[in-house]
């Protein structure tokens, strides 16, 4: 769906912050471009 491949998309750009950062920070990141996807799509 469209939705994954945005998620993907973003979440590929992402990846390459989210390695310079400590893990228990990365995962946050994450967690909060996974909610700022949700709340854009649906």
């Amino acid at each position: 769906p469209e939705e994954e491949a945005k998620s993907l998309i973003v979440s590929g750009f992402a990846d390459s912050v989210s390695k310079e950062l400590p893990l228990e920070y990365a995962v946050e990141m994450n967690n909060l471009i996974r909610l700022e996807m949700v709340g854009a799509i649906g």
